[in-house]
């Protein structure tokens, strides 16, 4: 058990209302629970969509939050797996149940306050929860966990940067129902299988999209052609971009160079943005047959959904939900998280940018307001609740 009982936590106060940092007891893990200190927490655009929207949340003064990484400070009764000292990676969404760990793990978690990550200390129930496993020792309870032994190389920041926008990539390469279903790059012959065949990823910058290149290097799509901000031109070359493309052309002129880079138009779209806007000038981009992958609802013009179903060319869109929790992507998520350790520890993936908001918890509200004006570009906002003031 925790010898502490009393933490810092950031309470949103009041359905679209304030941010005040306050304190609450540090929850103590009954039998099957665990107990995480939450050494970094990464800040997301769910975030001040709950806060701004009144979305999601019922229950008032709330704690929110949905990735950390951390350490496992203490577990209940019946907890064989974890033991405190562990260290983790955690993703927590409000669809699902909280995944945390204190060993290097990554967890998940829901909404309640004991759950959420803008706190010092989160508790995991432990049915959801599992330890890394290498590819040739998958379990059937892998399947259902969002907990993850982080690599002694990876920083507790880096670690936080990483889980919801790495399974995202996944399921929307490789496993999506509707979607291009490739052979993701840790089947035996996947490596760089696609080689010549092109990928385009609108968003590039963000930290879905950052990670979505990193996934079609490894399954040697090319050419791999990302829309971003051109100052970020130099760094997704090096995640893997072999072709970046101003976010501000106007569609057409989008359309006219992806088509002089790919010779034609291209079989899949990743749309890690997913505004309407995106959305429309990414499927005009499709060959037919091809797939736009988008990671918000559809809002494709009606007169493009009427015209593909009059041409009857076979193209389509298709959501992507990287909540691998979730019982119909289960048994995705035991397969590649059983991988995941692995490809990080080879150096696979580079962690998005970080940058350290000052303040703990107190500096979560102004990072926020960054996050909503549209300030953060090609960076992962993160928090150290050890520096609360």
């Amino acid at each position: 058990m925790s010898p502490l009982s009393q933490q810092r936590a950031l309470l949103l106060q009041s359905k679209q209302g304030e941010f005040a940092v306050g304190t609450r007891n540090v929850p103590q893990p009954k039998p099957g629970e665990i107990l995480v200190k939450n050494e970094a927490v990464a800040l997301n655009p769910l975030d001040w969509k709950i806060q701004a929207l009144g979305i999601i949340v019922q229950d008032y003064p709330a704690v929110i939050g949905i990735h950390a990484a951390g350490v496992v400070e203490a577990v209940g009764d019946g907890v064989e797996t974890w033991k405190p000292g562990a260290r983790v990676f955690v993703r927590i969404t409000s669809e699902q149940e909280l995944l945390t760990k204190g060993a290097s793990r990554l967890y998940q978690g829901d909404l309640e306050n004991d759950h959420g990550t803008y706190q010092q200390y989160t508790l995991i129930d432990a049915k959801l929860v599992a330890k890394v496993i290498r590819p040739t020792q998958v379990s059937e309870t892998a399947a259902y966990t969002s907990l993850f032994e982080i690599p002694n190389a990876m920083s507790f920041e880096d670690a936080a940067s990483l889980p919801l926008a790495i399974a995202t990539g996944a399921v929307g390469l490789y496993h999506v129902q509707g979607g291009p279903r490739f052979d993701p790059p840790w089947k035996e012959g996947a490596r760089g299988k696609y080689a010549g065949t092109p990928l385009v990823i609108m968003g590039g910058a963000c930290t879905n999209g950052s990670l979505a290149i990193q996934w079609a290097r490894l399954s040697g799509f090319s050419p791999i052609i990302a829309t971003a901000s051109l100052k970020n031109e130099e760094y997704l070359r090096s995640l893997g971009a072999t072709h970046v493309l101003d976010r501000e052309l106007f569609a057409s002129e989008l359309f006219t160079q992806v088509n002089k880079i790919a010779g034609g138009r291209v079989p899949v779209v990743y749309d890690a943005i997913s505004t309407a806007a995106t959305q429309n000038a990414a499927f005009d981009l499709l060959s037919p047959g091809g797939r736009l992958l988008i990671v918000t609802p559809n809002a494709l013009d009606e007169d493009r959904k009427a015209r593909a179903s009059e041409e009857g060319d076979g193209r389509a869109v298709v959501n992507v939900l990287g909540i691998v929790q979730i019982p119909f992507l289960r048994p995705f998520g035991e397969e590649l998280f059983a991988h995941l350790c692995a490809l990080l520890e080879e150096g696979a993936f580079k962690p998005p940018r970080v940058q350290v908001i000052p303040g703990g918890l107190s500096g979560i509200a102004a990072g926020l307001e960054k996050l909503q004006d549209g300030e953060v570009s090609a960076q992962k906002l993160v928090v150290r609740p050890a520096e609360t003031r």
